[in-house]
């Protein structure tokens, strides 16, 4: 009869905390209330989300059939659970790789959404709100020996070698550091995920992919190599860096509400990404 009492009494403690720890994760869901974030207060005032967008898959994604919603992604699930919770309505800024920061930074956006990969030039002037990751694969014409008798990354750090990358796109300053003896082509993003174009006309012999968008692109653009090979260059830990979305920097309780709600919506974040990596085309 006791220990029935002991067990009751336990149950009843654990289904206490339980309760006890999901009001603390509700609360912490919470936006700050009005005077703690100047950020908030503003948005809550205007009654809007501004989220700089760019075509930036599988994270965000263009919608241009005229149906459903403009973007998806899991970078706009997220936003889109940032303004439920303030109350607002979420309205996307367009922006471009190489205008995404200085946007932000002009305060022209409460958040950039993007995502922005992670790195330390940025993180002097921005603070992240991490979701992902992220690595990328090098990709040259089948038919380019400079580019298919590469045995390591080093072999592409060569002045007889060059190499096409977005200008602004994270990877920048990863290639011009790693790269440095390579003749470099920073080039405008014209709406591709890379610099396909480049390659294919001759103009460079490798350029960064990120390795999820390469088996698709592989079926899709006929006549391309890629570096490393193995496992369908999956397992690439070129440029391994963390992805997320930006925020100005000094407004910290803004930004750890943000990344508490991240934290909440980590499992269905993933799934979104997976889902989104499937339908690539």
């Amino acid at each position: 009869m006791q220990t029935l009492k002991h067990l009751t009494r336990c149950g009843k403690a654990l289904a206490l905390a339980a309760t006890l720890a999901a009001a603390g994760s509700a609360f912490a869901q919470t936006p700050p209330a009005p005077g703690a974030s100047p950020r908030i207060d503003a948005i809550r005032k205007a009654g809007v989300l501004r989220v700089g967008v760019v075509n930036n898959p599988p994270w965000l994604a263009q919608n241009t059939t005229g149906d459903g919603e403009p973007w998806a992604g899991p970078s706009w699930m997220l936003g889109k659970e940032f303004a439920k919770l303030l109350g607002v309505q979420m309205v996307p800024v367009p922006v471009s790789h190489e205008t995404k920061v200085p946007a932000l930074i002009a305060n022209q956006m409460d958040i950039m959404i993007g995502p922005l990969n992670q790195n330390a030039e940025r993180a002097k002037i921005i603070d992240f709100v991490t979701f992902s990751s992220t690595s990328v694969c090098m990709f040259g014409r089948a038919d380019n020996p400079k580019f298919t008798n590469a045995k390591t990354l080093d072999d592409f750090n060569k002045p007889e070698i060059t190499m096409a990358y977005f200008s602004g796109a994270g990877e920048e300053p990863l290639v011009r550091e790693q790269f440095s003896k390579a003749k470099l082509r920073g080039v405008t993003n014209s709406g591709s995920v890379a610099p396909i174009e480049e390659v294919l006309a001759g103009r460079s012999d490798v350029a960064p992919l990120n390795r999820v968008l390469w088996p698709n692109i592989n079926k899709k653009v006929k006549g391309l190599a890629v570096f490393p090979k193995e496992n369908d260059c999956q397992d690439s830990k070129i440029f391994d860096i963390k992805a997320g979305m930006g925020v100005n920097k000094n407004e910290q309780v803004y930004a750890d509400w943000l990344r508490e709600v991240e934290k909440r919506m980590q499992p269905a974040l993933k799934a979104e990404e997976l889902r989104m990596t499937q339908i690539l085309k």
